[in-house]
């Protein structure tokens, strides 16, 4: 899955907190003279010794207690009933920023934990300011980033007597939101300010293991300006741990790996392990191919990969399976799920697999009745030591298929509208190859078309939403993959995720270099054009035309619409080089057939069918990775 932030190291001790500037609460005691260097300890002061006994309130305890553990961003919706921890937070090291909608907030502090690998806070106020933030919630936890949800509640004395948003298990059940479980991987109510030495230590340690790690920290308003007094507050840094694999299980893996030729396929939990799985790759002749989330880990470029499997990927994998089959393929941080393999026997070699994962329960669930050979490693540790183990060897006898790239037929003379995979070669040209920018594509044929025909030569270049695919994942998380990789940021993504939750206001306000370039076909066009190949008729997948350009300049964000073809590479350059954000406005050729012909072969595997077919009682869903 993933790496974790790799801050400073002290291990947690039960010492004073110590991160408070020196005069911050100077006016709570009744010497308020500054210390020098010498007094202080380097400039630190801890909240509490001997002579100076400083309060703290619960929220700004909270506050200084994420600072330590590296968090830069805040991101959510402010309310009433958080008011002090909002403030809290905003008299913080922490940069905070209010969005227009709580799930925003939370697809892109997902995103700002991959692009500076740091934990980042979603804040919420009580009752829908919680329920909105779920949908993002749920897929920072599908994409194995580490955030942790800041929420009010309603205090207890008030709990069961209809308070304004009341937020109680009188009106929201307790399990799986203010509990640990399919959603949270820690999740508490705070009573008492008793409690957080146990729950700062356990973030601290969350923090410091490999892997997502999503919690939720719920906070009554009453308790939030209850102070923490007489309390020795712990040191939250930890040492960042990988998880290596026993010598038994390199043993193992280098045994049935080195006897016969066999493929490697990465996976976005590997995206840390770049370099090595290249010189793995080159070392032992092995063919290459990656998931949608997996792009640019290995080189697209290189004559070893052989291609993207699943949704939107490309029909050289399963020519290399069928004309040069390796008797086993090493998986490395993927989980094999629908949109990466569509669980196709087709894609599984005769050996079986070794698949390598941070999470035991991911190797073998995807494909239960083929051999694996599970090892629980992080990616770069495990591949490190393979590289030393395993003996130099080539196998490759004559050259790898390569992905499959049609010639694009010359434009009409009335060049509109806009080819996708014309747009897509722009894209390639002006902003993969000609910038550093983050590339993200929202569910949809925004993914399909991206994954299939974009090319990247580097890690984390690239981001897709596969397992969860919220609609609107991209459309915001732009923001804080921009924000946090102090750069430009490039959402391609659809009018349908754009008409649902976007944030161009937001990306104002904050100067945020966001960059939307907006497929516009006045369609849900991946449930259109799906329906249509599996033959099923009636259902209405289309929207009003929509003018993104105009909507955006309302908001204050520069904008511009494209119709034709020439005007492309122009529009791109200009977003590239603008230092606002700013939306390109594509009107695209509806009816060009997506690369998603493997995913409609699915559903038809799972038992889709025809509304002609006769006694059909399956109901069709779409689902937007």
């Amino acid at each position: 899955m993933s790496q974790n932030y790799t801050g400073s190291n002290p291990l947690i001790t039960t010492e004073p907190y110590k991160e408070l500037p020196a005069n911050r609460y100077v006016e709570s005691v009744s010497d308020s003279r500054q210390l020098d260097e010498s007094e202080n300890n380097g400039g630190i002061q801890p909240f509490l010794n001997d002579e100076i006994a400083p309060t703290l309130s619960v929220a700004d305890a909270i506050a200084q207690m994420l600072e330590n553990l590296g968090v830069n961003y805040a991101f959510g919706v402010a309310g009433g009933a958080m008011a002090s921890l909002w403030g809290a937070l905003s008299n913080s090291s922490i940069e905070v920023l209010n969005f227009r909608h709580e799930a925003g907030a939370a697809f892109a502090a997902t995103e700002a934990y991959f692009a500076n690998n740091r934990p980042a806070v979603v804040f919420t106020t009580a009752g829908p300011g919680i329920t909105n933030a779920l949908t993002g919630l749920f897929a920072a936890r599908g994409e194995g980033a580490k955030v942790i949800l800041l929420s009010a509640c309603t205090s207890a004395p008030q709990r069961g007597r209809w308070a304004i948003q009341e937020t109680s298990t009188y009106t929201l059940p307790s399990g799986g939101i203010f509990t640990p479980g399919a959603l949270f991987n820690y999740a508490i109510t705070i009573e008492s300010a008793a409690q957080l030495p146990q729950i700062f230590r356990k973030l601290a340690l969350a923090m410091a293991q490999p892997g997502g790690f999503v919690a939720h920290l719920s906070i009554p308003t009453a308790v939030q300006t209850s102070l923490v007094e007489d309390m020795a507050l712990p040191q939250l840094d930890v040492t960042p741990f990988p998880m290596t694999a026993s010598k038994e299980a390199i043993a193992k893996s280098v045994e049935l790996l080195s006897s016969s030729p066999f493929a490697i396929w990465v996976g976005f939990g590997a995206r840390d392990a770049a370099e090595e799985i290249l010189e793995l790759a080159e070392k032992t002749g092995a063919a290459v191919m990656c998931s949608p989330r997996g792009k640019g880990i290995f080189p697209e470029d290189h004559p070893q990969f052989v291609g993207v499997t699943g949704l939107g990927g490309h029909a050289s994998v399963l020519t290399y399976m069928e004309e040069q089959p390796p008797l086993r393929t090493l998986v490395l941080g993927t989980r094999l799920g629908e949109p990466t393999s569509f669980w196709s026997s087709a894609l599984v070699p005769k050996g079986g697999f070794v698949h390598v994962d941070i999470d035991p329960e991911v190797p073998g669930v995807a494909y239960p009745h083929v051999e694996t050979f599970g090892v629980r490693s992080d990616i770069k540790a495990f591949v490190k030591e393979l590289l030393q183990q395993l003996p130099d060897a080539s196998y490759s006898t004559m050259p790898l298929p390569r992905p499959e790239h049609k010639a694009i037929e010359p434009a009409s003379d009335v060049d509109y509208p806009v080819r996708p995979e014309v747009l897509m070669a722009a894209i390639q040209k002006i902003v993969v190859e000609g910038s550093d920018a983050v590339v993200m594509a929202e569910c949809g044929n925004s993914f399909t078309w991206s994954t299939h025909l974009l090319q990247f030569a580097e890690a984390n270049r690239y981001r897709v939403s596969t397992g969860v695919g919220a609609m609107g994942h991209a459309v915001t998380g732009v923001l804080g993959a921009a924000l946090a990789s102090k750069s430009k940021a490039v959402g391609i993504v659809g009018d349908g995720a754009m008409l649902m939750n976007n944030e161009i206001s937001t990306a104002v306000k904050y100067k945020i270099p966001a960059i939307w370039i907006v497929l516009n076909d006045a369609r849900y066009n991946m449930c259109h054009q799906g329906m249509k190949i599996l033959g099923l008729k009636g259902a209405d997948a289309t929207l009003p035309p929509t003018n993104f350009a105009m909507i955006a300049r309302g908001m204050g964000a520069e904008a511009i619409v494209v119709v034709r073809e020439s005007d492309i590479e122009a529009a791109l350059e200009q977003a590239i080089a603008s230092t606002v954000p700013f939306l390109i406005d594509v009107v695209i050729d509806a009816d060009r057939p997506a690369p998603s012909g493997g995913r409609n072969k699915s559903l038809a595997a799972q038992g889709i069918k025809s509304s002609a077919a006769k006694n059909a009682v399956k109901q069709v869903s779409f689902p937007m990775v």
